[in-house]
C-alpha cells in the first residue's frame, strides 16, 4: 500500500475509534479490569485480624515471629492483543470485511488502554507469529499498532491458535490482560488455552459474518475456502445442503464456546455487520460485577 493512502487509513482508524475509547469505554474498560492484578509491596509483622493466608513463613522462621505479606493494587498493566491475520480475515458479505472490524476493535481496545496509562503489545498471527510488538506505551505506539495492522501481509493464510497463546506464555512474563481476537477457524487450541488462561487474564473476542452460520439460496456457486484455497461448487437452493451447513456451523460455536467456558476465559461474539460497541459493552459490564 502506498505510503499516503496508509496514513489516511491510519488516521481515519485513529479518529473514530479514539474518540470510542475516550467517550464510551474509559469508563467500563477501568472497572472491567482496573485492580484485578496484586503486585508484591513489602513484609511486615502480624496484626491481629491479618489474614493467616499472608504469612510469610521464610521470615517468620527467621525471625521466630510472625510476618505477613503486603499486596497493593498494581496501578499499571499490560494489555496484550493477540490478533489473528490469517486468511479467513478477507471474509465479508456485508459492509465490510472481518479483517477491517478486527483492526477497529484493536486500536479501541489499544486507545482505552494507554488513556489508563497501560502498555500495549500485540501478536500478530496465522498458523505462525507473523509480528511480535513488545508492549509499550503512547499514541505513536499505537499508531504503529494500527499501522502493522493495515499493512502486515502474513506469510501464512492458514491458522493455528495453539503458536501465539504458547508465545504469550513464554514471551510475557508479567501478567497481562489479554484479548484474544479471532474467528476461532482452528482446533485442538484447548490445552494451549487453558494455560495461557491460569498464567494470565485472558479474553476472546470471537468475530464471524452471519454467512459464516448459514447460507440463502442464491443457486449453484462456486465457493473458495480463504484459508486453504480449495473449491467447491454448493447447490445453495438444496434445503438439506442449507441445513447441514448451519448444523456443522451450531456444532461448531457449541464445541467453541464450551472450550471457552471450561478454560475460564470471558468472551463475546461480534458479527462483522453490527455495531461492535454494544457487546464490547457487555462483556465490560459484566466483569465489572
Amino acid at each position: 500500500m502506498e505510503t499516503n493512502e496508509l496514513l489516511k487509513r491510519v488516521r481515519k482508524i485513529e479518529i473514530k475509534t479514539k474518540g470510542l475509547s475516550r467517550h464510551i469505554f474509559a469508563g467500563e474498560y477501568h472497572s472491567a479490569f482496573k485492580g484485578r492484578g496484586m503486585a508484591f509491596s513489602e513484609v511486615r509483622e502480624y496484626q491481629y485480624g491479618d489474614d493467616f493466608r499472608s504469612v510469610d513463613w521464610n521470615v517468620t522462621a527467621r525471625f521466630n515471629h510472625p510476618f505477613i505479606k503486603v499486596f497493593e493494587e498494581e496501578r499499571e498493566l499490560t494489555v496484550m492483543l493477540l490478533i489473528d491475520i490469517s486468511g479467513s480475515g478477507e471474509f465479508g458479505t456485508q459492509s465490510r470485511l472481518k479483517a477491517g472490524l478486527i483492526t477497529e476493535i484493536a486500536a479501541v481496545l489499544s486507545f482505552s488502554a494507554i488513556q489508563n496509562n497501560d502498555k500495549v503489545g500485540v501478536i500478530l498471527f496465522s498458523d505462525r507469529i507473523e509480528r511480535f510488538i513488545p508492549p509499550k506505551k503512547g499514541r505513536q505506539h499505537i499508531l504503529k499498532i494500527i499501522r502493522e495492522l493495515i499493512d502486515c501481509k502474513p506469510e501464512s493464510r492458514l491458522t493455528n491458535l495453539t503458536i501465539p497463546l504458547r508465545y504469550l506464555v513464554n514471551a510475557i512474563n508479567k501478567r497481562s490482560i489479554t484479548f484474544l481476537i479471532t474467528d476461532f477457524m482452528d482446533q485442538s487450541y484447548e490445552d494451549a488455552l487453558k494455560i495461557a488462561s491460569r498464567k494470565h487474564d485472558l479474553v476472546a473476542l470471537w468475530i464471524y459474518d452471519m454467512r459464516e452460520t448459514e447460507l440463502t439460496g442464491m443457486g449453484l456457486m462456486k465457493l473458495r475456502d480463504a484459508e486453504t484455497g480449495e473449491m467447491a461448487w454448493v447447490d445453495t437452493n438444496s434445503k438439506s445442503v442449507r441445513h447441514a451447513y448451519k448444523e456443522i456451523y451450531m456444532k461448531k460455536q457449541e464445541e467453541t464456546m464450551d472450550i471457552l467456558k471450561k478454560s475460564g476465559v470471558d468472551y463475546a461474539t461480534i458479527a462483522s455487520h453490527e455495531d461492535y460497541v454494544k457487546p464490547l459493552m457487555r462483556l465490560f459490564n459484566k466483569r465489572a460485577k
